[in-house]
């Protein structure tokens, strides 16, 4: 099956063109020899590569040459009153929302794994990339980040496609994966569905449609799936973890029978769920224990998922794209574990609606650290909301300082002496502040 969408059109214009997301939707589309050209607020690196590639891009938040494209897609960070959508709309234009378009995409690909649930799908996807790259599988993966070997896409065939499959605005009920995964169910993005029984109902709606489901543990009651997770009644779990010399080691159980010899180079026992849950859909489809421990073992890591930055004068520098209760706490775990001197952290919360719905959380997740500094919020597509600013967030919780300038932050990382660590949280431009003040403190000590 094709869609009749991008086989009937020979350009797209991409409005959004710089998120991740979307930037590898135009990789693909230029694979196929489409004309690709898009907008955004202002040019990063997936632009650049863009540009790189043959794709016109625009900045100046105006319509660009969208007249000149025969069909438009647009990120769900935008609203109705875009001008560029506007102008699409004038025109006459066909256009298509992020979320039914990457349906679009799926449907040139004879089988589609999708990975939901709200945190870990980039890390999961790019194990995959990895496992069905090692079997030597003709796949596609749509990465929600950049893994550090193959990006946020990749392809080598059109077997199987590989891709996030997103909760917001219910984006991931577009897809008809033939594997469905689902590492959590935990509470996101409930502006988009009222209430938590409303978010696990639609990702069971997910899990329908699939032949084959993959879900953590315990997570989804009643929901017949392939089951993985730590506890050893799962039908994927590790045991004998160790870690050693940046390698977690460990044996999976696959229904009670042992397989040793998986290795990670990625820390925390996230990345162990994380890899159960890729293990099991790659034997889902076939895959053996030799090719998934060999793409384990290739996998590096992604960029923003716990990174390690730089280590200067002795001062270690990690970067997280935590940006969830949950993954602060399992980001906080994971430095602690290889923290061997004072812990420093700076958070930039994402949204003033997630930081509201989920204040006490945040509160009990941050509240134990001796040195916090919560940076001001990346509003993303939202307006200023205090019940929901870091602002308010630093004011309940006690020892946190709050930042709304690069030189704040600066400022209270300076004090950081050999042995400590530095880690930056958060899914907003937090990470591009960490390696510019990296990029500093790098310059100095050259000064010195």
């Amino acid at each position: 099956m094709h869609s009749d969408v991008i086989d009937k059109f020979d350009s797209f214009y991409l409005i959004g063109i710089g998120g991740v997301s979307m930037s590898a939707i135009a990789k693909y589309l230029l694979s196929l020899g489409k004309r690709v050209g898009g907008s955004d607020i202002a040019a990063n690196e997936y632009t650049d590569e863009l540009t790189s590639l043959g794709v016109d891009t625009f900045f100046d938040n105006g319509t660009g040459e969208i007249e000149n494209y025969d069909f438009v897609v647009y990120t769900d960070a935008i609203n109705e009153n875009d001008l560029r959508l506007k102008r699409a709309l004038e025109l006459s234009k066909p256009a298509m929302s992020r979320g039914p378009f990457l349906y679009e995409v799926s449907k040139s690909f004879k089988t589609v794994i999708g990975i939901s649930g709200c945190h870990g799908k980039t890390t999961c996807c790019s194990m995959l990339a990895h496992i069905f790259a090692a079997a030597g599988k003709a796949f596609a993966a749509h990465i929600g980040g950049k893994d550090l070997m193959y990006s946020n896409f990749y392809c080598s065939g059109y077997d199987y496609f590989i891709t996030e499959a997103c909760e917001y605005k219910k984006n991931f009920l577009y897809l008809k994966p033939s594997v469905a995964i689902i590492l959590n169910s935990g509470a996101d993005h409930i502006e988009c569905y009222g209430s938590e029984e409303a978010l696990k109902a639609a990702y069971i709606e997910f899990a329908s449609r699939a032949r084959s489901t993959v879900a953590l543990y315990g997570d989804l009651s009643g929901l017949n799936a392939i089951s993985f997770g730590l506890d050893k009644s799962a039908d994927y779990s590790a045991v004998n973890v160790r870690s050693q010399g940046g390698i977690t080691s460990f044996t999976v159980c696959e229904k009670g029978e042992r397989h040793e010899g998986f290795n990670l180079k990625v820390y925390g026992e996230h990345n162990i769920l994380n890899a159960l849950a890729a293990t099991a859909a790659a034997r889902a489809e076939g895959i053996s224990f030799d090719c998934i421990k060999a793409g384990l073992s290739s996998f590096t890591g992604v960029e923003r998922r716990f990174e390690k930055l730089d280590e200067i004068c002795g001062v270690k520098y990690y970067a997280d794209y935590a940006h969830h209760p949950d993954e602060l706490r399992a980001s906080l775990k994971t430095v602690r574990k290889i923290n061997g001197g004072r812990l420093f952290v700076v958070f930039q919360p994402h949204t003033y609606s997630r930081t509201k719905l989920l204040f006490k959380q945040f509160v009990g997740a941050l509240s134990s650290l001796e040195n916090l500094l919560i940076y001001k919020t990346f509003a993303a597509r939202e307006y200023f909301d205090d019940a929901g600013s870091a602002l308010t967030l630093s004011q309940s919780i006690k020892r946190s300082r709050y930042g709304d300038c690069e030189e704040d932050i600066s400022e209270f990382i300076s004090s950081a002496e050999m042995g400590d660590t530095v880690l930056f949280l958060g899914a907003g431009d937090i990470y591009y502040i960490a390696k510019r003040l990296c990029e500093t403190a790098l310059h100095n000590k050259k000064q010195v």
